[in-house]
């Protein structure tokens, strides 16, 4: 059963900077694609980044494109979403989710595990 433990949730202002880390355990890290969303209050979920086995391949959710980055450590079987420029937005519970395959997806209902959540706040 692979597990997923997210950290780096906070309260910051906007127009900073934060990284969320993702830690992996129970499988083979480098046989799963690794990928961050999102949920604000009263909305859905929401992909914010994606990224496969070898880092090849990174998707990123229009909304994120230019400020967030997505990357992989498979000795460390960890996955962290570096942001910045934190706009209001952003505000929400952050999701690490892992998926048994070569290539990224960007639909929630396509991922096979999911972390709890780490929540982080944007105010202006």
């Amino acid at each position: 059963q692979v597990q997923l433990v997210e950290s780096g949730g906070d309260s910051v202002q906007a127009g900073d900077s934060l990284t969320l880390s993702c830690a992996f355990s129970g499988r083979s890290f480098i046989s799963y694609a690794m990928g961050w969303f999102r949920q604000a209050p009263g909305k859905g979920r929401e992909f914010v980044a994606g990224i496969n086995y070898n880092s090849g391949t990174r998707l990123y959710g229009d909304s994120v494109k230019g400020r967030f980055h997505i990357s992989r450590d498979n000795a460390k079987n960890t996955v962290r979403l570096q942001m910045n420029d934190l706009k209001t937005d952003d505000t929400g519970a952050y999701y690490c989710a892992a998926l048994l395959s070569v290539a990224v997806v960007t639909g929630d209902q396509d991922w096979d595990y999911w972390g709890q959540g780490t929540q982080v706040t944007v105010s202006s």
